[in-house]
């Protein structure tokens, strides 16, 4: 049997905890600073093990989080295997949880690549977006903490007139119309209040340009050869779905040949309900995963509500679950936001297909 070097890396800002071990020899732990010059430090010490040992491979992984998939990519211009973990599927103890260190959570990631390498183990690995799909993230991505901030903001504005005791006449209509907004301008108050509510406006004003140019640019690439008909087709067959919702879904999700059936669609999107059938308990279940993408979840959640108001079909289905859980509404909305996952992924994946767009340069 073939030798290989293992690395587990518990990966930060700034730092690289690693546990090292030869097949089910001990590891040992080391430590390189996460910049390029620590990362050549560490892959050149992984190629010198594995030159001193006679292995055939070097197989790293750490877990996904917000540093991306700089080490990965590394790791492949080094000739250096590499998995990138869902933490959401690794399996901790109540005991890991609480007595947590870097070199526990790089031994933790050892021993589940040593089981998967060594014993044929299922690996909690996640797909790897290719380049193009990473930065087309980035910028719908973007659009939406835009949006975020705005709302923010307005939260703050309400804030501020509720901490100043204003209560809003009948006269400045609905919240943010035109004419709310001119009831906001020549609204009176102490001067500190008066200078923190126009900086709140200016604020807003800006963050609303903003919105628009990146809508614009959103728009663009959703006319590229990668999206165009994928966009087109979300947007056109499915009521409530806008383009901004399908970007996101379309970016996030990228090559929706990956997925083999509505069930892996429903579990990586985390709609997908936890269950537990140990001991003599046969069938129950509980609240859905949130594994997954968040952005997704969140546009699923506001088309579906679009849905229920929009399509005659999806209102049905809707009232018939409220109706088995009266108190519990939120059941029939993920419900929604489930079927409309799943529904996308067949509108989508058919566009993809026929537009061979992950079967060319995009």
């Amino acid at each position: 049997m073939s030798k290989a070097i293992i690395c587990g890396t518990d990966a930060h800002d700034n730092s690289l905890v690693c546990r090292v071990g030869v097949d089910r020899g001990e590891p040992e732990t080391l430590s390189f600073g996460n910049t390029r010059s620590g990362r050549k430090k560490l892959f050149d010490f992984l190629n010198a093990q594995k030159q001193k040992h006679g292995a055939e491979r070097v197989v790293l992984a750490y877990e996904a989080s917000s540093l991306g998939f700089g080490i990965y990519d590394d790791c492949v211009s080094s000739g250096i295997e590499c998995f990138v973990l869902a933490p959401t599927k690794m399996r901790k103890s109540r005991k890991d949880m609480k007595q947590k260190t870097d070199v526990k959570d790089a031994q933790l990631i050892l021993e589940t690549l040593r089981a998967h390498i060594l014993g044929g183990n299922e690996l909690p690995s996640i797909w790897i977006p290719d380049d193009q799909t990473r930065d087309d993230r980035e910028l719908v991505r973007c659009r939406l903490d835009a949006a975020h901030k705005l709302t923010a903001l307005k939260t703050q504005v309400q804030t501020l007139l509720k901490r100043n005791g204003v209560i809003k006449s009948k006269s400045a209509g609905n919240s943010w119309t035109k004419t709310y907004r001119a009831w906001l301008e020549v609204l009176l108050l102490p001067n500190g209040a008066r200078i923190g509510l126009s900086s709140l406006l200016r604020q807003i004003a800006h963050a609303e340009a903003e919105i628009k140019l990146l809508d614009a640019e959103v728009e663009r690439l959703s006319e590229s050869r990668r999206y165009a008909e994928p966009a087109k087709a979300l947007v056109e067959q499915l009521k409530g779905v806008g383009l901004l919702t399908a970007m996101v879904y379309l970016t996030e999700m990228g090559d929706l040949r990956r997925f083999s059936n509505r069930k892996q669609v429903g579990s990586f999107l985390g709609l997908a309900p936890s269950s537990n059938e140990s001991g003599e308990v046969s069938d129950h279940k509980g609240h859905i995963t949130h594994a997954g993408p968040p952005r997704v979840r969140k546009v699923l959640c506001q088309a579906s509500w679009c849905r229920v108001r929009l399509d005659a079909q999806e209102h049905l289905v809707y009232e018939r679950l409220v109706a088995k859980n009266p108190k519990k509404k939120k059941i029939a909305v993920v419900a929604s936001m489930r079927r409309l996952g799943v529904k996308m992924w067949h509108v989508g994946l058919e566009a993809q297909v026929n537009a061979n767009v992950f079967d060319k340069a995009a």
